[in-house]
């Protein structure tokens, strides 16, 4: 192919889609992986916001167990005056200790939120309520006694000088009203305060925290899904580029090749210098076919039809059944021609005759060389009504031989015709040879045609 070809052909390299493609096919992969990776910590963002606000509201609930409980145990004692109930507080203030467990969990995490300043508070009221109840405590053993075996907190608890030698239902009123009192009841609803305040704050914080992941997923994933069907439509287009740029292509040069012709300049730039460099080969081959083709159909010298294909076309014609005529022609004397002048000469005289004949006759009539001086004429569609007409171009032709230019001698035609109505029977041949033959008794330079009931003259 030439390079002028090479640089007209326009098309899409099959090499650059596929690395396009496989390039678009990367990033959206990463893209869809980064969106992926995302998500999930979108995803883990929501559920530790809950889990967080479940574990605040069980620290909140926690603190408010303490509390509670210890005001159970001492409002128990101040009543029953049941050691076990002051036992009992004591072990929740020094071993269980779940108000400072509640505070400890959510100072790990929420230590700089309002939250836990609220618990804090929450804590310092508890703890103040603590030595007011260690207070009645005291109060109940002073007047019950046992104060030797109580506590070192209880133990240590000054009185104040106007409690010191009340009588004992006194000091168990004051006791009780120390722990039952309206005080200690606002102390109780601003300890609930701190914590309603505090799980409010958690609230309205994981609130917000949960929504803002929310949000944020619901973004990631949007992204997600367009991401999704950037590479659905990137896997269409892939799909359609094979069909347009290969299966498509493949399809109509399977159909060329079957039908034996020229490739379409189709599909990819790639298939389409395949498409030119075919067609190069196609039509070098057949132009070598062509030109074996004719130096097997045609005579080398004169460049008619040889006897090969002379037999060829008779049996083509045998299979039709239109009119059909023949004439045989032999020049006259060609020997001594040969002998005299020469074989170039020869040679001259028979292109002459080659010439005459295919400029007297129809495109659609075929002469051919038969033989070294022997030469035929197949006229298809012809009838005998036109045998004048075949008479005058041969004495034409002999008119133009008898008297020769170019330095040629002279020379002349013996022509001998036949005519069939019904295609090139067998006999044919024949009848032209017995014309041919009546011509060359006859003084040669003629033509006749066979006749059963007469013989034509020129």
């Amino acid at each position: 192919m030439s390079r002028e070809k090479q640089r007209d052909i326009k098309g899409v390299r099959i090499r650059t889609a596929n690395f396009f493609m496989i390039g678009m096919s990367c990033v959206l992969y990463i893209l869809l992986l980064a969106a992926t990776i995302h998500v999930s910590a979108r995803y883990k963002d929501v559920h530790l916001s809950m889990d967080d606000y479940i574990a605040c509201e069980r620290n909140g609930a926690l603190l408010r167990e303490g509390s509670a409980y210890l005001t159970e145990q001492v409002r128990l004692y101040t009543v029953t005056a049941d050691p076990r109930y002051m036992e009992d507080y004591f072990q929740e203030i020094q071993v269980v200790r779940r108000r400072e467990q509640a505070l400890e969990a959510l100072g790990e995490s929420h230590s700089k939120e309002t939250a836990y300043s609220y618990l804090v508070s929450a804590l310092d009221r508890s703890n103040e309520l603590v030595e007011r109840e260690i207070q009645a405590m005291r109060l109940v053993l002073e007047a019950g006694g046992g104060l030797e075996r109580a506590p070192a907190q209880v133990r240590e608890a000054r009185l104040p000088a106007e409690e010191e030698g009340l009588p004992p239902e006194e000091l168990l009123d004051r006791a009780r009203e120390l722990v039952f009192g309206p005080d200690y009841q606002a102390a109780k609803e601003g300890i609930e305060g701190d914590l309603e305040r505090s799980l409010n704050s958690i609230h309205t914080s994981t609130h917000q925290r949960m929504l803002t992941s929310t949000q944020e997923l619901e973004k990631t994933m949007s992204r997600q899904r367009l991401l999704i069907s950037a590479l659905f439509i990137e896997t269409i287009v892939t799909f359609v580029m094979i069909i347009l740029l290969i299966v498509k292509p493949l399809q109509i040069y399977v159909k060329c090749i079957r039908e034996d012709k020229l490739m379409e300049i189709v599909g990819s730039y790639e298939f389409k210098y395949l498409a030119l460099t075919y067609n190069d080969i196609y039509e070098v081959n057949t132009a070598n076919e062509n030109m074996l083709r004719y130096r097997a159909e045609h005579d080398p010298l004169t460049g008619l039809v040889n006897r090969s294909a002379f037999d060829h076309l008779k049996q083509i014609l045998q299979a039709r059944s239109g009119p059909v005529a023949l004439l045989l022609v032999d020049v006259d004397n060609f020997k001594q021609i040969n002998d005299g002048w020469g074989h170039d000469v020869g040679d001259k005289v028979l292109k002459e005759v080659a010439r005459l004949l295919e400029e007297s006759f129809r495109n659609t009539d075929c002469p051919a060389r038969i033989g070294g001086d022997e030469f035929a004429v197949i006229l298809p569609d012809m009838t005998p009504e036109r045998r004048e007409l075949i008479e005058g171009k041969v004495a034409n032709m002999n008119a133009s031989l008898t008297h020769p230019s170019q330095g040629l001698p002279p020379v002349s035609l013996s022509v001998g015709g036949a005519f069939s109505p019904k295609g090139f029977t067998d006999d044919l041949y024949k009848k032209a040879d017995l014309a041919l033959y009546e011509v060359k008794e006859h003084g040669r330079c003629g033509c006749r045609f066979y006749s059963q009931d007469a013989e034509g003259s020129d």
